[in-house]
């Protein structure tokens, strides 16, 4: 953690001790008044909740001093106060200047899909050699991003970032903070249409993350999306890891092989080095994920053999890809933190290949596909029959159409369940499931569907 005096904090930020001691030594930062520890610093963060209304309560729980741009009062004498025109303006140009002078080597990950487990895999892979900073959980904002940042030490050699975005400009704020020495972008697909016209305006504000790079920066890019390489054009080629399926690319997938409930077996070429990889995972689309972070790995000069043993030690996130196993053989698929088209119909596809008793497909909205939502679930719905999947259960007002896209393209309209929220599904599904079935739980993560596992998780677990 950066550990600094209010005085410095207080240069940093551009703001002005209003109190406190100026040696004062601040050793953690955070925007979350419940997170406030000893010596720690609160941000006074402006949203949905007004942060200055927290400020006396981070100090009774072990804060020392506060950003503010607001008159705070009640608190005790000695508290440091930094005052300055924009506390989240203040977080971020802090996070910046740290950053610039630890002298990080910084990977930057966006994409669509594959974001949070791609930055998982890489620092993985990088901690082999490296000393990794990365971002915690998703933090992947304009506010997260920054965190993750203050969260370095002298010890950090890399620090490995994940950069979301929901609309346009946001990843080149991002890059302002954080410029990134190696660009990485996993994979594009319809996402947030509710503020882009189409997929190449998504592409465009994706690529604010090689525009936003450093001077002589590399990119690795994925070569089997051809609008990613549309955008990377004018992005010098020489400094360009491509990793795909292509024989070209340097970084590549060969001889992929599914094997049930074992994982999946492919080829991975590394450059001149080669081998066969049994990837401990079910859905075929995280191999994109592990070829991101080889292509990063390979960038930092690690060997194939540096590598390998991280893709042994998949890194399960909860609600993820999580697979979890309760009482009668019954297994649940735990993919209920995000969806969106592309990536849920990746998981049906691999998922719907396995062995089980019964296939149950328990599906919620995907929000922020603007005009075209209900074509987009209504599309998804049509291709679940040939997938293999044997009921479908659908969560919300939008998820009715993929119910729909089923039924006319043959899926029995017997086994087909709609409801508009997670609890009744829930408990409507205790009462179904029986011993080997088999239930994918995936939605858009403001529908929450997590409750349904966890319900089942106390419920039945074994």
């Amino acid at each position: 953690m950066a550990s600094l005096t209010l005085t410095r904090l207080a240069e940093l930020t551009g703001g002005k001790i209003i109190s406190g001691e100026p040696e004062m030594m601040v050793v953690a930062y955070t925007f979350d008044s419940r997170q406030a520890s000893a010596g720690s610093l609160f941000f006074a963060l402006q949203g949905s909740r007004n942060g200055h209304d927290y400020v006396l309560d981070a100090w009774r729980r072990g804060a020392v001093a506060a950003c503010v741009s607001e008159k705070v009062t009640g608190l005790p004498p000695g508290f440091g106060l930094i005052q300055v025109n924009d506390t989240l303006q203040a977080l971020q140009q802090l996070a910046a200047k740290v950053l610039a002078e630890s002298q990080l080597r910084v990977v930057g990950i966006t994409g669509s899909i594959g974001k949070t487990s791609t930055k998982e895999l890489t620092a993985l892979m990088l901690s082999s050699r490296y000393r990794v900073l990365k971002s915690r959980g998703n933090y992947n904002n304009q506010i997260g991003l920054p965190m993750s940042i203050l969260s370095l030490t002298k010890a950090h050699q890399i620090a490995v970032l994940e950069m979301g975005m929901s609309q346009p400009g946001e990843i080149k704020r991002l890059t302002e903070i954080a410029p990134p020495e190696v660009a990485v972008i996993t994979r594009l697909a319809p996402v947030h249409l509710e503020f882009f016209k189409n997929l190449e305006a998504i592409a465009q504000a994706k690529k604010e993350i090689l525009t936003g790079a450093r001077s002589g920066a590399s990119a690795v890019l994925n070569g089997d999306d051809p609008l990613i390489k549309e955008i990377a054009a004018d992005f010098p080629q020489e400094k360009i890891i491509y990793f795909g399926q292509n024989n070209k690319y340097p970084i590549r997938a060969e001889g992929i092989d599914p094997q049930g409930w074992s994982g999946i077996n492919f080829n991975l070429i590394y450059g001149q080095e080669k081998a066969r990889v049994a990837l401990p995972v079910l859905n075929e689309g995280l191999i994109t994920n592990v070829l991101a972070a080889a292509g990063v790995a390979y960038y930092f000069g690690l060997g194939l053999n540096e590598i390998l043993p991280s893709l042994q030690t998949w890194p399960v996130l909860a609600h993820r890809g999580q697979l979890l196993k309760l009482k009668g053989g019954i297994d649940i698929y735990d993919d209920s933190y995000n969806s969106n088209p592309a990536a849920l119909q990746q998981v049906l596809k691999s998922l719907g290949r396995l062995p089980a008793g019964r296939k149950i497909a328990v599906l919620g909205d995907m929000l922020e596909l603007g005009p075209t939502e209900n074509q987009f679930h209504q599309e998804i719905g049509s291709r679940i029959p040939g997938y293999g999947w044997d009921y479908l259960v659908t969560v919300g007002p939008r998820a009715r159409f993929i119910a729909e896209g089923a039924r006319s393209h043959g899926l029995d309209p017997a086994r087909v369940q709609s409801f508009n929220q997670a609890g009744e599904t829930a408990v409507w599904l205790k009462s179904f499931l029986r011993s080997q079935d088999l239930v994918l739980v995936k939605g858009s993560r403001g529908l929450s569907l997590e409750a349904i596992v966890d319900y089942l998780k106390k419920e039945m677990e074994t």
